[in-house]
Formats: C-alpha cells, structure tokens, sequence
C-alpha cells in the first residue's frame, strides 16, 4: 500500500520536558550579598584603622563605609525581598509604595550625611546613591521585558530566559559595584569584572575540553586541549617578560599560573564536575523512575476504554440476534482474549511482539463487526508478519490504532482508515493514516476522551526505547499521519 506523503513527515515529532524558570528573587540576593560581602572585606582590611595611631577621622571614615554599605544592602534587602513582592500581591499598592520611599530616603540620608561629613565623597549629595538607584530601576525594567519576551509560549521553555537574567542581574552587580568605587575601593568590582569571568571561562574550558573529553573516552584530544592552554599561557607570559624587561612576569605569571592551573584548579573543579555529574545522574535515575511510575499509573488508569467495549459489546449482541452464533461466539472471544491480554500480559514489562499483533488483529476485527457495513468507509490492514521476533513492551502500537477510529471515522462524511504493519531487521515499522473530522458534535467528542493518551505512549517510548525508536505525527485538515519504528534488539 502507498501511503500519502508530507514534506516533513521525516521530522521527528517529539514533546521536550521544559526546563523551568529559576527562583531569581533568590539568585538576586544571592549575588548582591556575595557583592556586597566582597566590598565589607575589602573596607575591613583595606581601610581598618590602628586605632593607637591614627586619627578620628580615619576611624570616622572607617566606620562611616561600613555604616553606608549596611544602609545600602539594608534597603536593597527590605525593596527588593519584602516591600516589592507585597506590592505585587496586595490589591491596595499605596501602602508598599509609601514604604517604598520611606526606605530610600533612610538610605539617601544616611549615605548623604555619613559621606559628606567623613569626607569621602565632596558634595553633600552621594552621585553613587543616584546611579545605583537608576541602576536598579533599569534592572527591574529589563527584567520585566525579559519575563514578556523570553518566556512560553513566546518561545518553548525557560532556559533562555534564565541564562538572559543570569547575565543581566551579573552586569547588575558589576555595575552596582563600580558605583561603590568610591565606598569600597575598586577591589570588589575587579574581582567581579575580570577575576570571576576568567574563572567561569576556564571552568567552561576544562567541563567541555578537558575533563569533558576524558570522560567521553578522548584522552588524547584531552591532553592537547590541557597542555595546549598551558603553553598559550606560558608564551603570552614570556612575551610580555621580554617586552617589559621583568622576569618576574614569566616566574610568577606564567609558571605560577601553570602550576595553579594543573595542581589545584583543574583538580578542583574536575571534582565538582563529578560530583554534579553523579547528582545529574541520581536526578535522572530518580526522575527515570518516577515517570515510569506516573506513566505506569496513567496507563492502568485508562487500559480499558468502556465506551469501545460497551459498543463491541452492544454488536454483538446485534449480531446474535440477527444471525448464527457462529459469529458473536467468535466476537465473544476475540474480547475474551483481550479482555485477558490487558488483565495479565499488559502488566509484563516485555511480551512477544506476536502477542502484541495478536491482540491488535483481534482488536481490528471486533471494529470491524462494528463499522465494517459502514458505506462511507474506506479501511485497508495490510499486516505482514515475516520476520516479526523478539520482545516488545506490551500496548505501544494499539494506541495509534485506538485513536484513528476513534477521531478518524465520521457517520456522516467520507472516512478512510490505512494501516501498514511490518518488521524488517529486528525492528518493527507501523504506519497509519486516517481521515480527520474536526467539526464533529460536542457530545461526539465528550464519548472519545477515554482511552490511552497519545502523549503516554509518547512518555512510554522515552522511557522504555530511549534513541531506539522513531515516531513522526504529522496533521492536517484531512489526514492524520503517524508513523512508528522500533529498534526492539
């Protein structure tokens, strides 16, 4: 038989588990406090007076740096955590907004009189206060732009819109840590301007060229990647030594680095990484087993559809009545049969595969005692066992059946019904095309809901044949395509 074809029938039909959007209320306090524990650092023990010799300004100043940057993340800690998610939850916003500003004046004041009167900045208005201010006010806008465009159903999961606010609540905190230059020294926002993107970029390097090579088995590519970096180190650091005249460059930049690199931060990180790839993999074992349980359930829940049985039933009772019993005893026990198919093989996890065509071709003739006088109907079966051996998870190919006379044949328009059953190879190969009728009657539809999902056989598959089967749906307003190949050994 020919079936009809689609230009992108070879696409893979496939539904990916979204990722989800990340708590970044959380991620955000997370990375102002680490910034703004950074700058207490570097006040502590880059500014600390000796308080037997200096003067009282210096101990004035001291502890006025300290004060401000406890108004600042005071108030950032009181918006941003409290005040913000009560205005977006409560109905009357006045009160939210009024705190609001009462917060912001606080810390405008006590950055103001604390930095004017210990001298560090000239002016009694803090610029830096109004910079961060503005800052923060950008952030909540390009958050809330990110949140519109960059999630579903704009586009197909989160993960996107998680990395653009990783990176935008980043360059928030750099920012916001060069405005404190002033405050802090410009320590902190150099640690987070350079050091912390080299490590993360390095990090990258080792988990996709170094350690993620090994772990594939590419030892060699590994080394050449590993040892590759070291010498671009080595020859960057013996370049700049010559042209500067300084061999200290090359000792402690070049050599240091090498030996930092090889003898405590690959290590390091290489340790994390196994130790987040053995989670990863706790996660999806538990994840494998939870879904095959929910999957499990889901099936036992709708394995029998009482509307097909009560109409197979229904038949042949018409059908005793009409004629010999020659006929309904033979319905009576193609039911039977998989009646006890669903009570005893479905719970197996593998059955043969010629059960499995069995229990289909008994299914295929108790609905044809149903629809086959039907004039408007066009059904063709072609079902070739040769070569059809080995074992198959039980109720992966009746599903598709199921639904195409279920959403594929109307009482009133022209209906068609094609089936092609095969196995080459130690696979098996299903492909089925039935008519659609989408303006069927509501309570047509409502007698179709029950039944096995499409999207539980979809859960099956990648469960029980992960990258060893093929599925492609492809509709349109006349037909419904579906074709199904299973890699079984």
């Amino acid at each position: 038989m020919k079936f009809p074809t689609h230009p992108i029938l070879n696409s893979l039909y496939f539904t990916p588990m979204q990722s989800k959007s990340l708590d970044f209320r959380q991620v955000e306090w997370w990375i102002v406090t680490t910034a703004v524990l950074t700058a207490f650092l570097f006040v502590l023990f880059g500014y600390r007076p000796q308080f037997y010799n200096d003067s009282g300004m210096a101990i004035f100043q001291f502890a006025s740096r300290l004060l401000i940057l406890a108004a600042l993340y005071s108030a950032f800690h009181l918006i941003h955590m409290v005040l913000i998610p009560k205005y977006q939850t409560d109905s009357n916003k006045w009160p939210s907004v009024v705190w609001i500003a009462l917060t912001g004046l606080v810390a405008f004041s006590i950055c103001a009189i604390f930095g004017y009167t210990s001298k560090l900045v000239k002016t009694p208005f803090p610029t830096y206060f109004l910079g961060i201010v503005v800052l923060y006010v950008c952030y909540l806008i390009g958050s809330n732009l990110f949140s519109q465009v960059l999630t579903p159903p704009k586009i197909r999961d989160f993960q996107i819109y998680n990395i653009s606010r990783l990176i935008l609540g980043y360059l928030f905190t750099l920012l916001f840590l060069i405005q404190l230059d002033v405050i802090s020294s410009e320590g902190p926002s150099i640690i987070f301007g350079v050091f912390i993107p080299v490590i993360f970029i390095a990090s990258l390097y080792n988990f996709f060229l170094v350690y993620g090579k090994k772990k594939t088995g590419q030892i060699k590519q590994s080394r050449w990647y590993n040892w590759g970096l070291m010498a671009i180190i080595l020859i960057g650091a013996l370049i700049i030594s010559v042209e500067s005249n300084h061999e200290e460059i090359f000792v402690i930049g070049g050599l240091g680095t090498v030996a930092f690199i090889q003898l405590i931060f690959f290590p390091l990180t290489s340790l994390l990484f196994k130790k987040y790839d053995s989670y990863i993999g706790q996660i999806s074992t538990l994840s494998y087993q939870v879904n095959q349980g929910e999957a499990g359930m889901d099936f036992l829940r709708s394995q029998i559809n009482p509307h097909f049985l009560f109409n197979a039933l229904n038949t042949l009772y018409a059908s005793s009545l009409m004629e010999n019993a020659e006929k309904t005893s033979d319905g009576i026990q193609k039911l039977g049969d998989m009646m006890r198919f669903m009570l005893h093989e479905n719970q197996l996890p593998r059955i043969p595969l010629s059960r499995e065509i069995n229990y289909l071709r008994n299914y295929l003739d108790l609905q044809m005692l149903r629809f086959g006088a039907q004039d408007n109907l066009d059904i063709d079966i072609q079902i070739n066992e040769n070569q059809c051996a080995g074992d198959i998870a039980p109720m992966l190919l009746i599903p598709f059946v199921e639904n195409a006379f279920k959403h594929g044949i109307s009482a009133k328009e022209k209906s068609w019904i094609k089936l092609n059953l095969r196995c080459i190879a130690g696979s098996v190969h299903l492909d089925l095309v039935n008519s659609t009728h989408p303006e069927k009657p509501a309570s047509e539809k409502s007698r179709e809901e029950s039944g096995i999902g499409l999207e539980n056989v979809k859960s099956r598959l990648q469960l029980i044949y992960p990258n060893r089967h093929n599925l492609n749906i492809i509709s349109n307003d006349t037909d419904f395509f579906v074709h199904l190949s299973i890699q079984l050994n």
